[in-house]
């Protein structure tokens, strides 16, 4: 889905034991992505296939988007305007994480313990044990060489989303504008379609989305507003090192 992913293994195996995690990226992609007029969700959208006659997976990522959507309030929306302005079925915002997500579990299955993955800057980490905590940097949204918080932890999953890098690409799906107040937003937990889909919503309510995440147990998160303020909750500072 033109996103680059990498997975970095600490434990001593042999690297066949990468292959089902690797294809099963790649039949994500295949399913998934917008950009492959063959893909099932492709399909789906231009009406050529049914849900029906979708696979399983589809239809598990689908039930997924919409519960997060009623979860959020709205906010996070697999439904956009496409090229036309009309509306569009697009799963993206929910289908890397759940496809990382599904990867690690492959991983951890084939007898990897301590790893990391880094789908398009949202990481997740796990170690065999507390012994080795992972440090992750999470970019300025001003200087694109610099980190402004690191987190360190053994097993985490941590996704960013913001208008620094692709535009004003997020938008509050209740208005159809651009969210103010943040330049960015970083929502750290334990799954990463979760934290993925969170921070995603969270940024698209602009400020308030700081206090949403807050609210949710089991998830931090931290912020950079458009006057350059870092804004992190107690359970960001958990995990915060730097």
């Amino acid at each position: 889905m033109g996103m680059a992913v990498s997975i970095h293994v600490l434990d001593d195996v042999d690297p066949r034991v990468l292959e089902p995690a690797l294809a099963h990226l790649h039949d994500v992609d295949a399913r998934f992505s917008t950009y492959r007029s063959d893909s099932e969700v492709s399909r789906l959208a231009r009406g050529a296939v049914s849900l029906q006659d979708c696979s399983r997976d589809v239809r598990i990522v689908l039930d997924l988007a919409e519960a997060l959507r009623l979860r959020t309030d709205g906010y996070f929306d697999m439904v956009r305007a496409g090229a036309d302005g009309a509306p569009t079925l697009d799963p993206s915002g929910v289908v890397k994480g759940w496809a990382v997500d599904g990867a690690a579990d492959r991983l951890r299955r084939a007898g990897v313990r301590t790893f990391c993955i880094n789908a398009g800057g949202d990481v997740l980490a796990c170690s065999a044990d507390a012994s080795h905590l992972w440090r992750i940097g999470i970019r300025h949204p001003r200087e694109s060489h610099a980190v402004f918080a690191v987190v360190a932890a053994a097993n985490v999953c941590v996704a960013t989303s913001g208008a620094y890098e692709r535009g004003d690409h997020i938008v509050d799906p209740h208005t159809g504008q651009p969210p103010v107040g943040l330049a960015s937003l970083t929502v750290i937990g334990r799954r990463l379609a979760t934290v993925d889909a969170f921070a995603t919503a969270a940024f698209a309510m602009g400020a308030a989305g700081i206090a949403w995440v807050a609210r949710q147990p089991g998830y931090g998160v931290c912020a950079v507003t458009d006057a350059a303020h870092v804004s992190y909750d107690d359970e960001f500072a958990r995990y915060r090192v730097a």
